[in-house]
């Protein structure tokens, strides 16, 4: 069945508003033939409207001006050309209820209806088509296939195995097909199809979301969807507004406006790194093998020792060792080398005055942490005023020094320099029980207590609370409530929907600012990824450090300042790092400082100016270097 085809995906509910445009041109006016489905209120429950020959398009879209009804995450559109007789049961979207959820269906092009007859036998008659359609038909054998398969939704099977159901149907004529569970949406462009699929994510930060064409009129300015992404595929192309033509042959699933999963190689935003020489590359490779050389031996001395012993004792006995000590092992279960890395960091902070400074305090943050993973092999600290120092640590356990300045100066540097030595680690594993790996997290009485501090979000005005709290949620129920796919999945798109602009947020500026004008910098996407984990019962902290950007790894952000991220605590794991700046998560190329509840707690450099001073400058360099040693 040719037409047009219009699918909606909201990340949070959302009420579109449908026009068409007048006049005797009107392309819309002379199309009969609408259809619509959508989930009222996200229910499982769908709805549909449409008339096979309706002439008054208005008196239709009427029926859908009531906004506490046409209200959903999920929207279908379908379109038919002119002069084609179906009744009312022929009409698309389709709907029919299958695994406890109410599905719907479009498709756009013409399938061979005897092939399909053959290929679709359903001795039951549950999955038989109501009307005479080839549509129909490829819905109920798409609808067999899951249930021959024992799945009830399309998280539940994977998405080479839709795709290849998909390709099946193609074979047999023209094929765009749209079907939804109501909670994900697949979308195939078919190989031989004699139309055009266009795909498009709106941003909250798109003015205006309004999207004309001579067919038909979207506005996406309802107060209430403010803040709410988009992903919309159309058969037609609306007015100036830089659509993607989807490829021949691609499968995309779409899950709370966002893609989530794709046939096609996924594009990944790139940038222009430092290239590292092929002698420190050369240095690198020969200080790991002398390394995993030197361990070699330890470990061959080692067990010549014990089996020596155990001859002379002339004792037989079995035991079961684990290297604990994360710094002492040298390879992954898969066999993969882990090898340590050399840092070289110089954090130079420089304050001006115009008028000179009699009495000051200040607290540095400025010494890496040490523990199992990260090692401080020297540190030193030059200041360029003499002052009393009183070195301690803080209450979240970090290096911290109280410096008190009596003498007057105009001037202040504060130099920090190190040299870490950041060893590598093995992935994560995630599969025991008690490390829970869906959301919502239960906590006890007493671990609550003691992460009280990570678990209350800001202090907003309720209605942005809720704002953020449906746009964490939309994570949650795009990945069915996965711990880490969620948590991976706000990294990302944080990364991916995010500008990053310097000079544009203050300290003051909240993860809601943030949120709204979907800009900001470091410090701004950890604060907002440490709200949304909050706001889900995800204990979460602010992590200050250095990134270093040399090497060939993700492409990252931030490398001429301290950086800033954010760690959460999973149970039975301890703290994680991610860095929505650069959307991934946190490894060797990250050197830890100090972390607190949020950046004031963290902060590198602070300070306060009893007396003097006046108007004052500051200056930041840092720079990070990857040596061998």
């Amino acid at each position: 069945m040719f037409g047009e085809i219009l699918a909606l995906n909201f990340d949070c509910m959302g009420s579109p508003s449908i026009s068409f445009p007048t006049g005797d041109d009107s392309k819309a006016l002379k199309t009969p033939g609408w259809g619509f489905g959508w989930y009222p209120n996200d229910d499982y429950g769908a709805s549909i409207v449409k008339d096979g020959m309706a002439k008054d398009t208005q008196t239709l879209l009427d029926t859908l001006k009531d906004g506490t009804s046409f209200r959903s995450t999920m929207f279908m559109c379908k379109v038919k050309g002119v002069g084609r007789q179906y009744t009312q049961h022929d009409s698309q979207p389709f709907r029919r209820s299958f695994g406890g959820y109410d599905w719907l269906f479009l498709h756009n092009g013409q399938l061979d209806l005897g092939a399909l007859n053959e290929l679709h036998t359903d001795p039951s008659g549950v999955l038989e088509p109501v009307g005479k359609t080839d549509s129909e038909l490829a819905f109920c054998f798409l609808l067999g296939k899951l249930m021959g398969s024992s799945a009830k939704a399309l998280t539940d099977i994977e998405g080479n195995e839709l795709l290849a159901w998909m390709e099946q149907l193609d074979g047999m004529g023209s094929a765009d097909f749209v079907i939804s569970d109501g909670r994900s949406m697949a979308v195939y462009h078919g190989k031989n199809s004699e139309s055009n699929l266009y795909i498009h994510r709106v941003l909250p930060s798109e003015k205006p979301p309004i999207f004309e064409s001579d067919l038909v009129c979207l506005d996406l300015e309802d107060p209430r969807d403010s803040l709410r992404t988009v992903f919309m595929v159309t058969s037609f192309q609306f007015d100036e507004i830089p659509f993607d033509p989807m490829e021949p042959g691609r499968l995309i699933i779409t899950r709370r406006g966002a893609i989530y999963w794709d046939s096609f190689p996924a594009k990944v935003k790139t940038q222009a790194l430092p290239i590292e020489s092929k002698n420190s590359l050369a240095e690198k490779e020969d200080v790991d093998k002398e390394m995993e050389l030197f361990v070699s031996q330890q470990q061959e001395q080692s067990q010549t020792s014990v089996q020596a012993i155990a001859l002379e004792e002339d004792v037989v006995s079995e035991s079961f060792s684990n290297i604990i000590n994360i710094k002492s092992l040298t390879h992954d279960l898969d066999g993969i080398p882990l090898s340590y890395r050399f840092y070289d960091i110089s954090h130079l902070t420089e304050y001006k005055y115009s008028v000179p400074v009699e009495h000051s305090s200040h607290t540095f943050r400025l010494q890496p942490v040490e523990d199992a993973i990260q090692e401080v092999v020297q540190a030193t600290l030059e200041l360029s005023v003499d002052g009393e120092m009183l070195p301690f640590e803080d209450v979240f356990a970090n290096h911290s020094i109280y410096y008190d300045i009596t003498k007057t100066y105009p001037q202040l540097l504060i130099k920090m320099k190190s040299r870490v030595k950041v060893y590598a680690v093995p992935l994560d594993d995630h599969s025991p029980a008690m490390r829970r790996s869906q959301i919502p997290l239960m906590w006890m009485p007493w671990q609550r207590q003691m992460m009280l501090p990570y678990l209350l979000p800001p202090e907003l005005p309720e209605t942005q609370l809720r704002q953020l709290n449906d746009f964490a949620m939309s994570f949650v129920e795009r990945n069915d409530s996965h711990l880490i796919d969620s948590l991976m999945d706000i990294n990302k798109k944080i990364y991916e929907d995010f500008s990053y602009v310097p000079g544009i947020t203050f300290l003051e500026t909240t993860a809601f600012d943030v949120f709204s004008i979907r800009k900001g910098v470091c410090q701004d996407f950890a604060n907002l990824f440490i709200c949304l984990c909050r706001l889900l019962n995800i204990p979460a902290r602010y992590r200050v450090g250095y990134i270093y950007t040399g090497g060939d790894y993700e492409n990252k952000i931030q490398s001429d300042a301290s950086h800033a991220w954010a760690e959460v605590y999973l149970p039975y794991l301890g703290w994680r790092g991610f860095d929505p700046t650069n959307g991934c998560m946190v490894a060797q190329d990250h050197v830890r400082t100090a972390c607190g509840r949020n950046y004031r707690d963290a902060t590198p450099v602070s300070g306060t100016i009893f007396k003097g001073g006046g108007t004052e400058q500051l200056k930041v360099e840092v720079q990070v270097k990857e040596v061998s040693v």
